[in-house]
């Protein structure tokens, strides 16, 4: 493996600070409150969402750690508005063009993972509608970044839907990735499921790749719960050899390990099963309730 990252938000950071000085970099609102103060209180919270970001940023490059999914949270609601009709664009920017700039200085890698709303194979045109919007202000975020439209910063989803049958969603997937900007196209990826009635690797490979080229981001943790139609090892060699870039991979553990009685499919605290790799070359996003405190535990219990 090359890099080991995570998803979002520090806790090691914030330690023993006040919380009116922890760094955030996922300030949002209720509908409400974007009713009543409006694209002003965007902007004042996207501000300090940047500003945090670089900090967390920075934090993690003195530690080591080259990989980060930045959080979907910079600009609240940003499906509502265009980002140029912000107030105060031109600072908000400036920020994003200079947080871009020491990204690519330092060779950090970054990601976005949009959430289980956007659904680009519903049935539901409206749905389709919103998810482009969402995914496309998603690349818009990493263009004003001055980032390289390029696998090498995903945008990740799953295709989150099976309706009426994996065939055919796939393929209005397939379909609706057609309607995307070339920005987005070019930083698009996708993901096993953990629901043996979902998509493994092999039908996003023979469903979705084949057609689109989109890479497929395998997730361990998934892959467990997952359709079983190939081996751990035969899936990650499948899904590794999607990409022209670096692979990104994800990784968690099971909560069980920790509560019995959780869900099996929910995520742990902290990893506890060292990740196989097969000897491939690939990047890897812990997803583990614990963040980075996650992160340095692996790399003492698996890598000291």
């Amino acid at each position: 493996m090359r890099r080991l990252g995570y998803c979002c938000i520090s806790l090691g950071i914030n330690q023993g600070k006040p919380k009116k000085d922890h760094i955030s970099v996922n300030r949002t609102m209720v509908r409400r409150t974007f009713d009543q103060r409006g694209l002003g209180y965007v902007s004042e919270l996207a501000i300090q969402n940047i500003d945090d970001c670089r900090r967390l940023i920075k934090y993690n490059l003195s530690r080591g750690i080259t990989l980060y999914r930045m959080s979907s949270d910079m600009f609240a609601f940003m499906g509502f508005y265009e980002f140029k009709d912000l107030p105060r664009f031109d600072i908000i920017l400036r920020k994003l063009e200079e947080l871009g700039d020491f990204i690519k200085a330092n060779d950090i890698r970054v990601s976005f993972h949009p959430g289980p709303f956007d659904v680009l194979a519903s049935e539901n045109p409206a749905v389709v509608t919103k998810t482009i919007t969402d995914l496309e202000r998603h690349a818009q975020i990493f263009d004003m970044m001055r980032l390289d439209r390029s696998h090498y910063y995903p945008i990740n989803i799953h295709i989150n839907t099976t309706k009426p049958s994996r065939e055919e969603a796939s393929k209005r997937f397939c379909d609706a990735f057609l309607m995307l900007s070339e920005s987005c196209r070019s930083r698009l990826t996708v993901e096993n499921d953990d629901s043996p009635s979902q998509y493994s690797v092999k039908f996003l490979y023979d469903h979705v790749y084949l057609k689109t080229g989109i890479p497929i981001v395998f997730d361990q943790h998934h892959f467990r719960f997952g359709p079983q139609d190939q081996t751990l090892e035969e899936a990650l060699r499948m899904a590794v050899s999607t990409w022209n870039v670096t692979p990104v991979t994800h990784m968690s553990s099971s909560r069980t390990i920790e509560d019995s009685t959780a869900v099996k499919t929910a995520h742990a605290d902290y990893i506890y099963e060292k990740i196989e790799t097969f000897d491939l070359e690939f990047d890897i996003e812990i997803e583990a309730k614990a963040k980075d405190l996650a992160l340095f535990r692996y790399i003492k219990d698996f890598h000291s």
